[in-house]
């Protein structure tokens, strides 16, 4: 038995600035005929949900006209950043009315599903360098959610990518999880050590391998960034990830590009994000 997922990721939706909705729209047509099991958005539904709570509004109303199983986790886009991010992202910081606001409009920022073979962990990205008591009951929930597997193989998504090439990174960017929380991270996962991690964020599509547990980043349905902003790690198209897990345990992980779905390029649309491009250094992250 196979339990598809269909992982989108950063389709940064807004009514009053509806610049990525075409493109969104264009993916929603496609999955309403390859009818995945789930369709699980990883973050950055939103346009700008951390200080327009309308953007999560019309987000949510764009997901769910789909008609699909939906499931969602949170973007800095989408609640502010953790309190560790590093000073050039100019982003709001995630505070409990933040948080309240998303939980209001897409419901769980962490949770679990079983599914045949597996167990599926999605977490709050954000949560886990901010100073919110709910940092460390995720972590908790994460914990006993990998000790508690009980012969499943380990799926985790996360909004950020816990690291470029490998655990040890100690540079801090905003495009990937920040070492101290990304040590704790893989603490709490070691009883049942992922076998899968996908992940968005970064807009490119990657498939990697370090350590034998296989990290997928998602690329963005919206649009890509200029490499003069932001390094070339992978594949910078349009797209969503198609994901495949088996009964046994294995999977498979593919990029699925459309026919039609435009590459659009941030710096194509500077309303979009002005204010904050503004307060930040050239190399800021998505």
């Amino acid at each position: 038995m196979t339990y598809g997922i269909a992982q989108i990721s950063d389709t940064h939706l807004s009514g009053r600035k509806p610049f990525f909705v075409a493109n969104f729209l264009k993916v929603c047509e496609h999955l309403a005929t390859a009818r995945p099991d789930l369709v699980l958005n990883t973050g950055d539904m939103s346009l700008d949900g951390a200080t327009c709570e309308a953007d999560l509004a019309e987000s949510k109303r764009l997901h769910e006209d789909l008609g699909l199983p939906l499931r969602f986790i949170p973007g800095n886009h989408d609640l502010g950043e953790s309190q560790d991010a590093p000073a050039h992202v100019a982003l709001p910081v995630i505070d409990r009315d933040r948080r309240k606001r998303y939980l209001h409009h897409f419901g769980p920022d962490y949770w679990r599903l079983d599914v045949p073979g597996w167990r599926i962990i999605a977490i709050n990205a954000q949560l886990l360098g901010s100073d919110l008591a709910e940092a460390a009951e995720q972590l908790e929930f994460l914990r006993e959610g990998a000790a508690s597997a009980d012969g499943r193989s380990l799926a985790l998504f996360t909004h950020k990518p816990l690291f470029h090439l490998a655990p040890d990174e100690d540079v801090v960017t905003g495009r990937f999880v920040n070492p101290v929380p990304r040590g704790k991270l893989l603490e709490a996962v070691r009883p049942c050590s992922p076998s899968l991690i996908g992940s968005g964020h970064v807009h490119q599509f990657l498939s990697s391998r370090p350590l034998g547990t296989h990290h997928v980043w998602a690329p963005s349905t919206s649009f890509v960034l200029p490499d003069a902003r932001q390094p070339r790690y992978g594949l910078k198209q349009t797209g969503y990830v198609q994901h495949r897990l088996e009964a046994d345990g294995s999977h498979q992980s593919s990029f699925v590009a459309l026919r039609g779905l435009a590459t659009l390029n941030i710096a194509d649309f500077p309303e979009a994000y002005g204010e904050y491009e503004k307060a930040s250094l050239p190399s800021a992250s998505a």
